[in-house]
């Protein structure tokens, strides 16, 4: 299947990011990090209890910018399996993390997302089946021969304890893009976006600080392209 980078490039991409920063409320809290050096003793926030639930002692985070025919998960299917075999050691010890972030975050969402807002026509993903612009998503409660290795399909490494992260940064951007181009309210579809995430998919600040997190519990890094 096609896993292309969208139509807009990488700077309409980093423009809308500065724009949805100030939408968040990013730049309020830049500023109050540089001004507030007193340490940090509130309760730890929902991303830090997600860190901190990564199992398993060998431990890999990879690191999903775009589709790229769903390499993220089958890489991670063989680091589960390879990974006890290799240290001989129950899966229950091995720990995998995927972040869905830019281009990859169709990933993680509902198939009804993916009819709705066409996004197999956005991010240039393809239906196995069809070979046209998909309106389902391809990577999870999959069709035969929608992968390569049907074990590989998120859903069924949720089940073995994958944990992903979605980036709340690129759903801003992509959706009000998308929300534009349809002329809805950018923070409606937003919020249907975030609410059409797949169970077992957490939705992280950013991409960039789920891989910085999931590196400081211990998780090697792996470019899944």
């Amino acid at each position: 299947m096609a896993a292309q980078e969208p139509s807009n490039d990488r700077r309409t991409f980093l423009s809308n990011v500065a724009v949805s920063a100030a939408t968040l409320g990013f730049a309020n809290v830049a500023t109050a990090t540089q001004t507030d050096t007193s340490p940090n003793i509130e309760a730890p926030t929902e991303f830090q209890v997600w860190l901190n639930s990564i199992a398993g002692k060998h431990r890999q985070v990879y690191d999903a910018p775009e589709p790229n025919h769903g390499m993220a998960l089958i890489w991670s299917y063989v680091y589960l399996l390879t990974a006890a075999q290799g240290y001989n050691v129950p899966e229950s010890d091995v720990g995998v993390v995927v972040v869905l972030r830019y281009a990859a975050i169709p990933i993680g969402f509902q198939d009804a997302l993916w009819a709705k807002y066409k996004l197999g026509e956005v991010f240039k993903i393809n239906d196995p089946a069809t070979k046209t612009a998909a309106l389902r998503n391809p990577f999870n409660n999959i069709k035969p021969d929608d992968m390569p290795i049907p074990d590989a399909a998120l859903d069924k490494l949720v089940t073995r304890g994958v944990k992903f992260g979605i980036c709340n940064m690129a759903i801003t951007v992509y959706s009000g893009r998308v929300a534009k181009q349809m002329d809805l309210s950018a923070e409606k579809v937003r919020q249907e976006w975030i609410e059409g995430v797949l169970p077992g998919v957490t939705v992280v600040p950013s991409g960039v600080v789920a891989v910085n997190g999931a590196q400081s519990r211990g998780c090697t890094y792996c470019f899944a392209g």
